[in-house]
């Protein structure tokens, strides 16, 4: 994940924290927690699709990236400035959005790990509609080590076809 910034975990006094595990009441903890790994992974799919167009196009402007992620460019125009303010892209009006170099760390890390999750899905046979769905909500959500392991993975199955063949034929 991107690293957060650099405020405190949340204490104890924070939030009542019930212990009781048949109890419906929740800590706030928890939920804290949750909504910074979403804006975590928020800002690694906004990086992930910047990255991509500076690739095809040269060049990212809001526009493109509202497009590439289905979203209004206000949306876009918010997270540009958080990207800026933590130090992962530079904003020049007029000439659009670059990343630095920590930025493009963060896109290339994510955008392998969508590779290598999406060719393993593919590999076990799941059909490309879900295997995009999935591939996004576990690229965010898997370690390093367990990517590396896929790799690995991933190596040897190329290595040996049959072994996949045999795989796919046990339908």
């Amino acid at each position: 994940m991107i690293p957060k910034n650099n405020t405190p975990p949340p204490s104890d006094t924070d939030a009542e924290i019930n212990t009781d595990p048949g109890s419906w009441t929740h800590s706030a903890v928890p939920v804290r927690a949750a909504q910074a790994a979403a804006s975590g992974q928020s800002m690694e799919d906004y990086l992930e699709r910047i990255h991509e167009l500076i690739e095809s196009k040269g060049y990212a402007r809001p526009i493109e990236i509202a497009a590439a992620l289905g979203i209004r460019q206000s949306s876009v125009t918010k997270m540009m400035q958080r990207l800026h303010e933590q130090g992962f892209a530079v904003y020049q009006k007029h000439r659009g959005l670059t990343l630095t170099d920590a930025g493009e760390q963060v896109a290339l890390r994510i955008r392998r790990r969508h590779k290598t999750v999406s060719e393993f899905l593919r590999i076990l046979g799941v059909d490309e509609e879900c295997l995009q769905q999935d591939t996004e909500g576990i690229e965010h959500h898997i370690s390093n080590q367990t990517i590396a392991r896929l790799e690995d993975l991933l190596s040897f199955l190329r290595a040996n076809p049959k072994t996949v063949s045999a795989f796919r034929n046990k339908k």
